[in-house]
């Protein structure tokens, strides 16, 4: 229940105070019409008075008739709003009826009351008196002034108010623990990524000192298959001289003769040799080539990978595997270097662990940056629940976003409708004009792109047929109204367009911060423990 607010002030200047009412706020309905029907007597239900007195102007919640051994007793209650509202819609209900000639005097003094209805609001007569209305309001309800109630509002929002106060400074703590953490783990995690250049650094200078390694040892290979080719070229040059010699002295002597067509086929054997041996060599530098070119081109990915990566994850990945292969590649007997590569690689996994322990607790630290968002989004929703019935002329209130005031449509409804109810007019061209916002169908809005086409902007459609028709038979007042509501709907609810509630700075035209809405709070409960002072 809110605190009375400025429209409401004639219910504490029409009443006693410290007169007791039945509490939650409620009304008796008595001499209901009941007719005898199977040995009981039954009446009308709830339903049908509680909407006469709606259309009436009363506002109840529910009509509930009072039953007694006999059937339909004659009496009802009318149960209103648990606020202030609602004994202002009682004491109205009360004083229409009296009015009427059909309140409480007019029951118990009127003789011939038997087709009228008469009502009031229960007051503690009614709660002892020892009837079937009596029995439901003490069963129900509750004896309280409106001096108690006043006096246990403000108890509960002062309670309200320290309870938000102390729930604030909790969630500041809770942030600025989070600051202080988010910005050891930025330290952190900028001192991986320096040891991580550090080593991408040495890997690389690694890998220039084994390319630089392998083209020596190939220049080496081609150097000793150069020097072997020549002797094979100056032996075989060598046999050939000698057989030519053999076949100069082969008519001299014939065991000289066997002997060199023995040498002979030794020395083709050997020159075959020679040549498997040159063959071998050719192939060997052609594989010593290969591999270098391969190796070169695994190296020229593995740069392109390294400058494309930037996450520290990916490089570790990319790190590693190309590690794999150096390794591979390297273990043709250069042991210290193989224990160099694997040194690097367990450097590497290191990192990968820490880089995975930084991980989780960043998503620790997003999981509680979210939890205590969400929970200051819930202390602003009450908040904001707790002002709904704040006056619109103070500072800090609650604004319904995207509703259609009928004001706006008055001074069109005067100007179209001479001589006709102007403010009945204006209530039925703002009912059609907020339906038509309503239509998610209608959306004479568009969007364009802002900052060089990074980010986008809904702007007004004004060449929207409806909108032109708007404005030039409506004017420009009901025009500004409806397309300001469009707007916020639009911004707030752009799915159902329906009306939202917002915490609302009506000095600055603006949306409140929660801080502001609890520094009006504390402000206005200040000055009222003064005023009591």
């Amino acid at each position: 229940m809110s605190d009375l607010s400025e429209g409401d002030t004639d219910i504490s200047e029409s009443c006693d105070m410290n007169e007791l009412y039945v509490w939650p706020w409620m009304g008796v309905v008595a001499n209901v019409p009941v007719q005898w029907n199977d040995g009981r007597y039954v009446g009308q239900s709830g339903s049908v008075l509680r909407d006469k007195l709606r259309k009436e102007g009363f506002n109840p919640v529910r009509v509930i008739p009072l039953w007694n051994f006999k059937g339909h007793s004659g009496y009802a209650i009318i149960e209103f709003k648990r606020e202030w509202l609602g004994l202002y819609d009682a004491l109205r209900f009360e004083k229409a009826y009296e009015a009427r000639h059909q309140g409480f005097r007019d029951y118990f003094g009127d003789e011939e009351n038997a087709k009228k209805l008469y009502g009031w609001v229960a007051r503690d007569g009614d709660f002892h008196s020892g009837n079937v209305v009596g029995d439901y309001l003490q069963k129900h309800g509750d004896l309280k002034s409106i001096g108690q109630c006043q006096k246990e509002e403000q108890i509960k929002n002062s309670k309200l108010l320290s309870q938000l106060e102390n729930t604030i400074d909790a969630k500041n703590r809770n942030l600025k623990d989070m600051e202080n953490k988010y910005k050891e783990t930025s330290i952190s995690l900028s001192s991986v990524i320096s040891e991580k250049d550090e080593m991408v650094q040495a890997f690389n200078e690694e890998r220039r000192k084994l390319q630089q390694s392998a083209s020596d040892q190939l220049q080496k290979v081609l150097q000793d298959h150069g020097r072997i080719t020549m002797e094979l070229e100056v032996q075989r040059k060598k046999l050939e001289q000698e057989e030519q010699e053999l076949e100069e002295r082969e008519a001299q002597n014939e065991n000289e003769n066997l002997r060199l067509n023995h040498e002979k086929k030794q020395n083709e054997m050997a020159i075959l040799e020679l040549k498997r041996a040159d063959e071998k060599m050719l192939i060997l530098g052609e594989e010593h080539k290969r591999e270098k070119e391969k190796l070169q081109r695994k190296m020229i990915d593995l740069e392109r990978e390294l400058d494309a990566k930037q996450a520290l994850k990916l490089e570790i990945q990319r790190l590693t595997g190309n590690l794999q292969v150096v390794k591979h590649m390297g273990d043709d007997g250069d042991k210290d270097m193989s224990e160099k590569f694997l040194s690097i690689q367990q450097e590497l996994e290191e990192k990968e662990e820490e880089l995975q322990h930084l991980d989780q607790l960043c998503q620790a630290l997003i999981i509680k940056e979210r939890k205590t968002n969400d929970e200051l989004q819930e202390a602003r929703k009450e908040l904001t629940n707790e002002m709904n019935y704040v006056s619109a002329r103070v500072s800090i209130g609650v604004k319904r976003m995207g509703e259609l005031s009928s004001n706006a449509f008055i001074p069109a409804a005067k100007r179209m409708y001479k001589g006709s109810e102007p403010e009945l007019r204006a209530v039925e061209l703002c009912s059609h004009w907020d339906s038509r916002i309503r239509d998610s169908n209608w959306h004479p809005l568009k969007i364009i792109e802002i900052e060089g086409g990074k980010r986008h902007k809904t702007i007004l459609n004004e060449e929207d047929e409806e909108l032109t028709v708007l404005r030039n038979e409506l004017g420009e007042e009901a025009y500004e109204a409806v397309t300001t509501a469009l707007m916020e709907a639009n911004e707030y609810n752009p799915s159902g367009r329906y009306v939202v509630k917002e915490l609302w700075n009506n000095k600055e035209k603006r949306r409140a911060t929660l801080k502001e809405g609890i520094a009006y709070i504390i402000k206005q409960w200040s000055a009222l423990k003064n005023k009591r002072r």
